[in-house]
C-alpha cells in the first residue's frame, strides 16, 4: 500500500503539555492527590563511607513523634537488591557502610516533616573500614566493579615508536550531577492479591517492575508501575529510581497503606550516583599535518561502590573515544574503580562525552604542538565518506556510512564567519594584556541505539472510541523531552487526524510490557515506529472498509483533516469509525519495533552498535580575565543534524538544553568530597549549575539539512543526548583564550575540567610561570 496520508509530518507544533506546564495544570508523581492514610517515608542515611556495622540503635527513630514503623534490610520479603546488571547494590545496607549516604532504614511517619527528621537519629557502633575515594589509586589496588575492558586494532605500539611527533600524558574530567528539578519520588498504593502501584518518576517502569516484584517477592504481573512526566531524568532516574520505589512498595505492603517516599535535595545528591568522572593516560602519534598515527589510551572511571551501569557507560566511552576521527592503529583499555562513594550511573551521553572529550583534548595539542589552527587538524582527521578508503571504518568496525562531517563542519565554518572571527581575536589579545579571547570550533559524532542489542525494542498500543478520538500507550517516558509530543505527531499523521483527537496516556507497565529504559536517546526512534506500526494496522482496516462503502480501490483512500476520501466521496473520520465498529472491525491494535542490522561482541568489542550517527558542530567565543580566572561565554553557534526533524522547535530546544548543560560540566559543576568521603556539594548552596545569565547573548541554532540514511520513523534522527557533546567547544575556547597569554607559545595548555574560575586562574598561572 502507498503512503496514503496527505500532511507532512514534519510540522512545528508547540509541548503537547505546554498548556498544562504555564499554567501550573501539569500533574507529577508529588501532585497526585495522596489516598486517605497516606503516609510518609524517608531514608536513614550511613554516615560512614565505610564500617561494619556492630550495632543499631533505632529507639531514638522508633519513639520520634509520628513516626509509625520502622524497616531495616531483615524487613524485606524478597531480594535486597536494586543492581540493574550485577546484584552487588543493596536496597538497605546489611551490615555493611560502603558510603556516606547510603541507606540504612526506612521510617515511616505521619508527614514527610516528620519523617525526615527521624531519620538523623538513629545510633550506630562501628567497626571501621579503609575507604577508598579516589578512582586512579583504587585502580592500582585492583579495586574495579568489572573486569577490564580492552579494544585493539593495528599495533598502536610500533605506529606510536615511530611517529615523527608525540603527546603523552594524564587529565581527567570530574563527574556531574543530574540535577533534575523534580527529584527522586515514589508512591506505592497496596491492592487487593497482594498487588502494588507505584508511581514513580522513573524513566524505566519496567526496571521498577521487576525491583519491585523481587523485593517483596511477588510476581511482576502484581506490580503495576505508572509514570505520567518526569520533572527532569538525564540518566539519573534510569536505574536509580529503583531504590525510591523498592523502599515505598516494602513500607505500603508491610503496613497496608499508602506510602509516600520523597527525596529531599540534600538527600537526593547524597544517596544518589552522578555523571562517572574519568581518568586518563593517554599517548598519541601524529604526523606534521596534524594526523593521528597510533594512540593508546588507558580510562579509568568511578563506578562507585557498585557496578550499576558502569559497564555499558564504559562501553560507549570505548566506543565513542573516535569521536569525528578515523584511529588506524588503537589500544584502548577501560577501568571501571570501585571507590567508597556514591555509585555512578546514567548521565546524558552515558560515557559517550567522557570518551570524545579525549579526543578533542588531544586534537587541540596536536595543534598547538604544531602550531596549527586546531580545526584544521581536526578536518584532517575526520573520517572518510568514501567506502573504498580504510578511513570508513571505526575503531570497532562498523562504516562510518552516513558521513556528514565535512559538509556539516564547513557549513557551520562558512556561515559563522570562522576565519574572520579568529583574525578579529587574534587582533584582540594582542593589545589586551589581561583579557583574552578564544575561539573553538568542534565537531560531533555519535552512535544512536543502545549498546545492548536486546534493548532496541519497543511496543505501542492504539485505541480509537466511536467519536474518532484516539488513546496512545507506548513504553517511553517523558520528563520533558517531547516524546509525547512527537508520538502524538506521528499517530495524528498517520490516522489523518488533527492532533486534539489524540490523547497519550501515561507510561504503565499495565499497558505495555518488558519496556526498555527511555534512554540512549532511542525513545523516539523505537517508541515511534512502534506506535506507527499500530497506527498502519488500524488504517488498513479503514481503508478496507473505506472502499467497499466509497467503491474505490483502497490504494485511492486518503486520510487528512479528520476525514476519508476518494475522489468526490467523503466521510467524516469519525463516522467512518462508528460503521467499522458496527461491522465488527477491531478498533485497537498492537505495534512492535525491532531496530534492525545492529550487533554487538561484547568479548571482541567489535561490530556495529549503532543504528545510525547523529552529527552536529558548535563555534564558541569566550572572553577570560586572566586576573581572576572568571571568563564568560560571547557567542555560540550550533549546528545540528536531526534529519528530517518531527519536530524542528522540540528538536531546537534539545540541542540548546544539551549545549547549555554540557557547558556546566565542563566550566562550572565541581563534585567535591571531604576527606571522610561525604560529598560536600550537595545542594544548590554548594554546587552550581548553569542560569539564564549563562547563555550567550548571541545564541544561534541551526538545524542541517539531512535525511537520515536509515529508516526511522520519518527519517528524524534522535537529539537527546548528542548536542551535550557541543559544550566541547566551549571548554576549547577558554583553553584557546588561555593559550593567548603567549601568542606564539606551543605545547600543552595545562586547563582541568571542570575549568571552573579556580582552574583557568591555576592554567593562567602555569603558564606565565613557564614563560618567564
Amino acid at each position: 500500500m502507498n503512503n496514503i496520508i496527505d500532511t507532512n509530518p514534519v510540522t512545528q507544533r508547540v509541548h503537547e503539555s505546554a498548556w498544562a506546564h504555564v499554567t501550573g495544570k501539569a500533574l507529577y508523581t508529588d501532585d497526585l492527590p495522596e489516598l486517605q492514610g497516606t503516609l510518609h517515608a524517608a531514608l536513614g542515611l550511613s554516615p560512614y563511607a565505610h564500617a561494619r556495622i556492630l550495632k543499631t540503635d533505632l529507639s531514638k527513630v522508633k519513639a520520634s513523634p509520628g513516626v509509625i514503623a520502622v524497616f531495616t534490610a531483615s524487613d524485606i520479603p524478597g531480594d535486597n537488591q536494586c543492581g540493574p546488571i550485577i546484584k552487588d547494590d543493596p536496597i538497605l545496607a546489611d551490615g555493611l557502610l560502603q558510603y556516606v549516604g547510603q541507606p540504612v532504614f526506612i521510617v515511616v511517619a505521619d508527614s514527610h516533616e516528620h519523617a525526615r527528621k527521624a531519620a538523623r537519629l538513629a545510633e550506630y557502633e562501628v567497626e571501621m573500614l579503609p575507604a577508598q575515594l579516589h578512582p586512579r589509586a583504587a585502580a592500582a589496588e585492583g579495586q574495579l566493579v568489572i573486569p577490564p575492558m580492552h579494544l585493539r586494532r593495528g599495533d598502536a605500539q610500533s605506529r606510536l615508536a615511530a611517529a615523527p611527533y608525540r603527546v603523552q600524558g594524564q587529565w581527567q574530567v570530574g563527574g556531574q550531577e543530574q540535577f533534575y528539578l523534580e527529584g527522586q519520588i515514589a508512591s506505592a498504593i497496596p491492592g487487593e492479591g497482594n498487588t502494588m502501584l507505584v508511581y514513580c518518576s522513573t524513566q524505566h517502569p519496567s526496571e521498577m517492575q521487576h525491583i519491585v516484584a523481587h523485593a517483596l517477592h511477588i510476581g511482576s504481573h502484581q506490580v503495576q508501575v505508572v509514570c505520567r512526566r518526569m520533572g527532569g531524568g538525564f540518566g539519573g532516574k534510569e536505574s536509580q529510581s529503583a531504590l525510591w520505589a523498592a523502599c515505598a512498595a516494602i513500607a505500603a505492603s508491610h503496613l497496608r497503606r499508602p506510602v509516600k517516599l520523597r527525596a529531599d535535595r540534600d538527600d537526593d545528591m547524597q544517596v544518589t550516583g552522578k555523571r562517572h568522572d574519568f581518568c586518563y593516560d593517554y599517548d598519541a602519534g601524529f604526523d606534521a599535518d596534524g594526523r593521528l598515527l597510533g594512540l593508546s589510551v588507558q580510562m579509568i572511571s568511578r563506578a562507585g561502590f557498585s557496578a550499576d551501569l558502569s559497564g555499558p557507560v564504559a562501553t560507549r566511552a570505548v566506543c565513542h573515544l573516535d569521536n569525528a576521527y578515523f584511529l588506524s592503529d588503537v589500544d584502548v583499555r577501560a577501568l571501571c574503580a570501585k571507590t567508597n562513594t556514591q555509585s555512578n550511573t546514567a548521565f546524558r551521553g552515558f560515557g559517550g562525552p567522557q570518551g570524545a572529550l579525549l579526543i578533542e583534548y588531544l586534537m587541540d595539542d596536536i595543534a598547538r604542538h604544531l602550531g596549527k589552527d586546531p580545526y584544521e587538524v581536526r578536518r584532517s582527521n575526520f573520517y572518510d565518506p568514501d567506502p573504498a578508503n580504510e578511513r570508513y571504518l571505526t575503531h570497532y568496525g562498523q562504516p562510518v556510512a552516513d558521513n556528514v562531517l565535512q559538509p556539516l563542519s564547513e557549513q557551520l565554518h562558512q556561515e559563522a564567519n570562522y576565519a574572520a572571527r579568529r583574525e578579529a581575536i587574534l587582533a584582540f589579545n594582542r593589545q589586551s594584556p589581561v583579557l583574552k579571547k578564544g575561539l573553538a570550533l568542534t565537531p560531533v559524532k555519535f552512535g544512536i541505539a543502545f549498546n545492548v542489542t536486546h534493548l532496541n525494542q519497543a511496543g505501542g498500543l492504539v485505541h480509537i472510541y466511536l467519536d474518532g478520538t484516539v488513546l496512545v500507550n507506548h513504553g517511553g517516558t517523558e520528563m520533558g523531552q517531547g516524546i509525547h509530543t512527537k508520538i502524538l505527531q506521528v499517530v495524528a499523521h498517520e490516522l489523518g487526524v488533527s492532533a486534539d483527537k489524540v490523547r497519550i496516556a501515561a507510561t504503565d507497565t499495565s499497558k505495555i510490557a518488558n519496556t526498555s529504559a527511555t534512554a540512549a536517546s532511542t525513545g523516539t526512534d523505537l517508541n515511534g515506529k512502534a506506535v506507527q506500526d499500530a497506527a498502519i494496522q488500524l488504517r488498513r482496516r479503514l481503508s478496507a472498509l473505506a472502499s467497499r462503502l466509497s467503491g474505490a480501490p483502497e490504494t485511492a483512500i486518503h486520510f487528512s483533516d479528520n476525514q476519508v476520501t476518494a475522489g468526490d466521496w467523503t466521510m467524516l473520520f469519525a463516522e467512518l469509525i462508528q460503521k467499522a465498529y458496527l461491522q465488527r472491525i477491531q478498533l485497537w491494535s498492537d505495534g512492535f519495533y525491532a531496530t534492525p542490522g545492529i550487533h554487538w561482541n561484547a568479548a571482541a568489542m567489535q561490530g556495529s552498535p549503532f543504528q545510525y550517527f547523529a552529527y552536529g558542530a558548535a563555534l564558541s567565543e569566550v572572553i577570560v580575565d586572566t586576573l581572576t580566572g572568571e571568563w564568560k561565554l560571547l557567542a555560540a553557534d550550533l549546528l545540528y543534524d536531526a534529519g528530517q526533524s518531527i519536530n524542528p522547535a522540540i528538536d531546537r530546544g534539545q540541542v540548546e538544553g544539551g549545549f547549555i548543560q554540557g557547558m556546566g560540566w565542563l566550566t562550572m559543576e565541581e563534585l567535591v568530597w571531604n576527606k571522610e568521603g561525604k560529598l560536600s556539594t550537595h545542594a544548590p548552596s554548594t554546587y552550581k549549575i548553569p542560569a539564564v545569565s549563562d547563555c550567550p547573548a548571541h545564541f544561534n541554532t541551526r538545524l542541517f539539512s539531512n535525511v537520515n540514511a536509515a529508516d526511522t520513523i520519518y527519517r528524524s534522527k534522535a537529539v537527546g543526548e548528542p548536542p551535550l557533546l557541543l559544550a566541547f567547544s566551549v571548554f576549547f575556547a577558554i583553553r584557546d583564550a588561555v593559550a593567548a597569554i603567549h601568542p606564539d607559545f606551543k605545547g600543552h595548555v595545562p586547563l582541568a575540567a571542570p575549568a571552573t574560575p579556580e582552574a583557568i586562574l591555576n592554567a593562567v598561572q602555569t603558564m606565565q610561570s613557564t614563560l618567564k
